[in-house]
């Protein structure tokens, strides 16, 4: 088997990464050499690899997520382009895992050249090295006015001769509009690569959506490939769904008689939040994005996740109300952590020439340090251990670093080399270190010492939580969902041997 094949959605979340990772699960379950590709991403969610070089570089954590779907371990060509929103009128470019500039909107035409023709190259790298490359769109093809110079969506497609499915989410309502909706504002030349549909996220009677799927495909001449279900266990590595208030997971009853309660702040500029979601797989913990200081207020442990903006995000913390609710948890006793930007925030001063350009300001003044930004990156993933030599594994991505600190304050963590990483003052947890709590002792240890700072005597830890498992199972149910709810014998046909040559043109499409 060789080819490959694009995974186009209606709109941002119609399920495009988890669709992609379900088919890369399921071709590699059947013996194919298969790869994931997304030419750009735009997330502060990302994760480190390590490149040929040695030296780390970020990706994409939904690449990285789709990596371990195929049986791989990451790769800088799985995600060429990243994007990181700084603010609502920037992001930092990272291209082949090193980031390289800013860029604004009006920069982008500029710098396009560059990008699309480092994708194509990482593309053709991944053609020759794997039988099947799946790739995954951004956002909807339809966006015209970003059709100009995509290589992405459509652009991609028509480069690598690529057929495309499209994904919409039936959740949301109006997928039908949505679907033909889509096709009909294409061109020519890129209706003829669309094959066909996918709905996600279905809950019901199938037999009510079948007169719509069969005036679907009388209206477009294309089929609809399958109908994913809705699935309450699809919350881990979440790209684009981490909601204000949302619960993350399915929380399992406790072991002990008590439940602990985590309330993350939702920055506006929050990056890997995905730290918690390892959280949110032990029994017995409740862990919620917020943004209401009342619920800070209820919270057990309160984390302060990493953030793109960190002096930005600090100010917006003052803004709301959320930095005095913050400071109150930590007066009252309970536990509080902060994870890189947030970790950032609790210093007594921040000085950050680089990011927001704004000289020196006030952190919290809750752990005695202070944060100075480099314009170097640290990039890199971190081996190390906490209390009474618990191993505990992680990454980094920061510009900031400590550059005063208490010597009498205790790290949290120690790296390889014995040297201090983080901090603890008494109830309040610091470390730039991401995904320390996918390490099952440590996560364990952290729990149990967040539960007795919070007063939550009856809680216990689960003795046999692995993260891990979790997260292959997720991947095994994703691939199970393909095999069960789609047609895999024509998604082989199309990966193959491409789109139909017969598909009709809808009007109106849009020029060329």
């Amino acid at each position: 088997m060789s080819g490959g094949l694009l995974v186009a959605g209606t709109t941002s979340d119609a399920g495009k990464s988890v669709l992609t990772a379900g088919i890369c699960r399921w071709l590699h379950r059947e013996g194919v050499r298969v790869a994931p590709f997304k030419a750009q991403n735009m997330s502060n969610n990302s994760a480190v690899v390590v490149g040929p070089d040695g030296r780390g570089g970020e990706i994409g954590r939904a690449q990285a997520m789709q990596a371990a779907a195929c049986g791989l371990a990451p790769d800088l060509r799985f995600n060429p382009v990243l994007l990181k929103p700084g603010s609502d009128l920037s992001s930092q470019v990272v291209l082949l895992g090193e980031a390289v500039d800013t860029m604004t909107a009006g920069s982008f035409r500029t710098l396009r050249p560059r990008l699309s023709e480092t994708a194509y190259a990482a593309l053709a790298e991944l053609r020759s090295a794997y039988d099947v490359v799946i790739c995954e769109g951004a956002g909807s093809p339809a966006e015209i006015n970003l059709r100009d110079g995509d290589y992405v969506n459509m652009g991609l497609a028509r480069h690598a001769g690529f057929p495309t499915i499209v994904v919409g989410d039936i959740d949301r309502g109006g997928v039908f509009a949505a679907m033909f909706g889509t096709l009909a504002l294409l061109e020519p030349a890129d209706q003829a690569l669309i094959a066909g549909f996918v709905v996600n996220k279905f809950r019901g009677d199938l037999g009510l959506l079948a007169p719509g799927l069969d005036s679907l495909r009388h209206l477009t001449g294309r089929p609809t490939y399958g109908v994913l279900p809705w699935a309450l266990d699809l919350w881990l590595d979440a790209e684009d769904s981490l909601a204000y208030g949302r619960v993350l997971g399915r929380p399992a009853a406790p072991h002990g008689t008590e439940w602990l309660d985590v309330a993350v702040v939702r920055l506006p500029r929050i990056s890997n939040a995905t730290d918690v979601e390892a959280l949110a797989t032990e029994p017995g913990v409740r862990v919620r994005l917020t943004v209401e200081p009342a619920e800070l207020a209820a919270a057990d442990l309160v984390v302060l996740p990493g953030s793109k903006s960190t002096v930005a995000d600090l100010a917006w913390l003052r803004e709301t109300g959320l930095a005095d609710a913050v400071t109150a948890h930590v007066a009252a006793g309970r536990p509080l952590l902060g994870i890189c930007g947030g970790f950032q925030m609790l210093a007594r001063a921040i000085h950050d020439p680089v990011e927001s350009r704004r000289g020196s300001v006030d952190g919290l003044g809750l752990l005695p340090i202070e944060i100075t930004f480099d314009p170097r990156k640290t990039v890199r993933q971190a081996v190390g251990t906490a209390a009474d030599q618990l191993p505990v594994r992680g990454y980094e991505i920061h510009h900031g670093y400590v550059s005063a600190a208490d010597p009498e304050a205790p790290p949290l963590l120690w790296d390889a080399t014995g040297a201090g990483e983080g901090m603890v003052s008494g109830v309040v947890h610091g470390t730039h270190w991401h995904g320390t709590f996918e390490s099952d002792e440590f996560r364990r240890w952290f729990l149990d010492r967040a539960a007795q700072m919070a007063g939550r005597t009856g809680f216990r830890v689960a003795p046999d939580t692995s993260f891990a498992a979790a997260r292959e199972r997720t991947l095994d149910l994703l691939g199970d969902l393909v095999e069960e709810h789609l047609d895999t014998a024509a998604l082989r046909r199309l990966v193959e041997s491409g789109p139909p040559a017969d598909l009709p043109f809808i009007p109106p499409g849009v020029p060329g």
